[in-house]
């Protein structure tokens, strides 16, 4: 049912009425590596294209003289720039004003919002909600990877109101996305604030307070981290007993940096628990990947936070053991350093695949304080990890919320005022 007012609007016809509204990027061969350069006009590339959020980490530049070349790929600030590539496939972001102008790399899509009947950022907000994501991956190609064409993503329609009504919707929706940005901004800020901790607390650059506010003070003692830890490997689970519901199965693919990422296929029979219930994780258990155990400088450990974490340990995964010298919370908070990661790569360098063994963690030296001391330091970065973890939960909270009122503002499910009156 099209809501009252409003009008089955293809995508196409939402662009200005002029040249290049609506185009993508240039043909591979038209743009190379070799046209890269230091400065000039910047490029954007797939990984600048965040989903609803334009990524400014990734920068390349081309010369003006290129540019200009290309002027028919050229894209400017407060326009929507798409993506045919995913994942997902079909996103959209607007143009910051970081540069006066943009050269799209091949796989972006321009989109010039005609503004005398539509609001730029209720048709940016239109292709990122479910309905046209959902259109969009129906009509694109590819097994791996989905793409979809220029002529197929021009083509979708949805429901669009008046204009009046559009900048009603945009101006809520804008006001979770400042909410939302906040929150990530002070993700980061805290995410920094704790790096910053921990190089000074794991390195005994800054010494906390004992237990009767006197400073630690003493000499840190020299071994290695084998002396400490050791390793218990997992069991090899057959990936054909795996389903899709039943007792939650930990797999190389599940451990992430500080994180388990669980998924449909993360599932054992039930009763497997008992039957091979020396594999068994329980809560405060740490684990790491085993094999490419760093991803970048950071090694690929993380904790089980809650109940819903416990679960069989599989084959290439390890949980570590930690000897009673230690504190197991601040050796989880040393391994996760930048430090350690290096040591490990630098360890694993011209190995295919690279594997971690005790024998290799035994080779990393480490200066560890006494244990009270140790336990002073884990609680303050465990304190740290807390407040993200809060800030993380309402992020998603947020943007659970937005996803809601999209769902029901974009489809005119539930409608706003305009001039006193429900429109």
């Amino acid at each position: 049912m099209v809501p009252k007012g409003w009008e089955e609007t293809k995508l196409i016809d939402t662009s200005a009425k002029e040249k290049y509204s609506f185009t993508g990027g240039p043909f591979g061969s038209d743009l190379k590596s070799s046209d890269y350069t230091d400065n000039g006009v910047r490029i954007i590339q797939l990984q600048n294209i965040g989903d609803g959020k334009f990524n400014n980490g990734y920068k390349i530049f081309t010369s003006e003289e290129k540019a200009d070349e290309l002027s028919s790929c050229n894209i400017f600030p407060g326009e929507i720039i798409l993506s045919k590539m995913g994942d997902p496939v079909a996103r959209a972001t607007i143009i910051p004003s970081h540069h006066k102008r943009y050269l799209m790399a091949s796989d972006g899509i321009r989109l010039k919002v005609d503004e005398s009947k539509y609001d730029t950022f209720f048709i940016h907000e239109v292709i990122n909600a479910p309905h046209f994501r959902g259109i969009a991956l129906s009509k694109s190609t590819g097994s791996t990877r989905k793409r979809i064409g220029l002529t197929d993503l021009k083509n979708i329609t949805f429901h669009c109101p008046p204009l009046i009504e559009q900048q009603k919707i945009a101006k809520i929706l804008t006001t979770w996305d400042k909410a939302i940005s906040n929150t990530e901004r002070l993700i980061e800020n805290s995410t920094q604030q704790k790096k910053a901790l921990m190089q000074q607390l794991l390195t005994g650059k800054k010494r906390l307070l004992d237990n009767e506010g006197k400073r630690f003070a003493g000499e840190w003692e020299s071994l290695t981290i084998g002396d400490v830890v050791e390793l218990f490997n997992g069991y090899a689970f057959k990936s054909s007993d795996a389903l899709e519901k039943g007792y939650k199965w930990l797999k190389i693919a599940n451990v992430g940096i500080g994180e388990i990422k669980w998924d449909n296929s993360s599932y054992l029979p039930e009763g497997y628990e008992n039957e091979y219930n020396r594999f068994n994780l329980k809560v405060g258990d740490v684990v790491v990947a085993m094999t490419r155990p760093t991803l970048g400088n950071q090694l690929k450990i993380a904790r089980l936070k809650n109940k819903d974490d416990e679960s069989l340990l599989n084959q290439r995964v390890a949980k570590l053991l930690f000897s009673e010298k230690v504190s197991s919370e601040y050796m989880y908070q040393l391994l996760s350093t930048i430090g350690v990661a290096l040591k490990l790569n630098h360890a694993l360098l011209g190995t295919d695949p690279p594997n971690l063994s005790t024998k290799v963690l035994h080779e990393i030296s480490m200066e560890l304080p006494p244990l009270i001391e140790q336990q002073k330091i884990a609680t303050v970065l465990t304190n740290a990890d807390k407040e993200i973890e809060l800030l993380e939960q309402q992020l998603a909270d947020l943007q659970q919320e937005k996803k809601a009122l999209m769902q029901v503002l974009l489809t005119g499910k539930k409608r706003v005022v305009v001039d006193g009156e429900i429109a």
